[in-house]
């Protein structure tokens, strides 16, 4: 299994139905996408303040690196980058095989 997660910061002046309106066209890529098994997504939700700035992360489960590499630059993935690059400010994402 694949672990692919990122952290998101939303410009300034995006609203709580632009930010549902990204992770759910996230959310919906699982299905039509090979091998991308889960979506979970949310808020920043923790007291210690480590966020610096991030303000909403995801986790996508894989069944293989493989899947992962095909979903890159699957053509729903690079649709679903339209809708959700442009709103944000700030982003992170890293990989790593689940151990």
């Amino acid at each position: 299994m694949v672990r692919h997660f990122g952290v998101f910061k939303f410009k300034e002046g995006v609203d709580d139905r632009r930010i549902a309106e990204c992770f759910r066209a996230m959310k919906d890529m699982v299905g039509e996408i090979p091998g991308l098994l889960d979506m979970e997504y949310g808020p920043y939700s923790s007291p210690e303040g480590l966020n610096d700035g991030f303000t909403h992360g995801f986790v996508m489960t894989f069944d293989s690196e493989e899947s992962r590499d095909a979903y890159l630059p699957h053509p729903v993935h690079e649709r679903v980058k339209e809708v959700v690059v442009p709103a944000l400010d700030r982003l992170v994402v890293f990989d790593f095989t689940a151990g």
